[in-house]
């Protein structure tokens, strides 16, 4: 039994959803879907309905995307209700959520607790020179301003750095309720430390990558691995110890050039010693 790891579908790309289709069947593995999925519903029932036919368990976690509210996608909701729809969606099809309880690993190996997470960003993923107040300003002089701005919506939260820090606040009372000889895997979609937001040719993306306040989180929740996405750029890379894993899949220009998209499912568990 195996625990895999996928993220950055965005199949609104008919490429990418024929990929999907074309994963082979894993009847006894369980399977983490790192968000960015797509950006309507339809896309999001496509994927539960193929992938849940192909592993035992699937685990979701929102990116971004998911949670855009877009013209084409008639009576959309936004912000909180959006995304309850969107669990809503996972549930009806056995999907787990951040909003489930989280799930111990049935496979060999110590105790482990699978801990899907929904944190958001807060623009604190800069350098700092740069004041909170001028960081949309600092992206903006180099041409950098991501598309969340226009269609990414916080209801009933102020801002999305509100509603990020409540989300933070939320998940920090559930993990500090884990029994304590467990180890976790933490799963979000965005990244959960600032060094590891590489985007050499778009750094000032950073702002919307993440929050500084989880920066400590896998050693505080004695974390075996981190499960991220939403850099499209897959890796393993290790810190105190902690295997992190950025899970990709990406636009099809991004990944094609491999041509197959088995190569992008990453084992998670057991996974590779260092």
């Amino acid at each position: 039994m195996k625990l895999y790891a996928l993220s950055d579908l965005h199949l609104r790309y008919e490429q990418n959803r024929q990929a999907l289709e074309s994963l082979e069947p894993h009847p006894e593995d369980w399977l983490v879907v790192a968000g960015d999925v797509g950006e309507t519903e339809e896309e999001l029932d496509f994927a539960w309905r193929t992938l849940t036919a192909r592993f035992r368990q699937v685990i979701w976690v929102p990116g971004n995307h998911e949670l855009w509210t877009l013209s084409r996608e008639p009576g959309a909701l936004r912000g909180e209700a959006r995304y309850q729809r969107l669990v809503a969606l996972c549930r009806a099809h056995g999907v787990i959520t951040p909003e489930d309880p989280y799930p111990r690993w049935p496979g060999e190996g110590p105790h482990r607790v699978l801990v899907p997470l929904f944190l958001l960003y807060d623009y604190s993923f800069r350098p700092d020179d740069v004041s909170e107040e001028g960081a949309l300003n600092w992206a903006l002089e180099a041409n950098i301003l991501c598309t969340d701005e226009a269609v990414l919506h916080p209801d009933p939260y102020p801002s999305r750095a509100a509603w990020c820090a409540a989300r933070v606040d939320q998940a920090l009372v559930r993990l500090a309720s884990l029994p304590p000889d467990c180890k976790t895997i933490l799963i979000n979609h965005f990244p959960l430390r600032y060094e590891h937001v590489r985007l050499p040719r778009i750094p000032r993306f950073s702002l919307w990558c993440g929050t500084k306040k989880t920066e400590d989180w896998h050693t505080r929740f004695r974390a075996e691995v981190v499960i991220t996405g939403h850099l499209h750029m897959p890796a393993t890379l290790w810190r105190d110890g902690v295997r992190f894993e950025e899970v990709s899949l990406g636009y099809p220009r991004q990944w094609q050039w491999r041509g197959d998209i088995s190569w992008y499912l990453r084992e998670i568990l057991p996974g590779p010693s260092r």
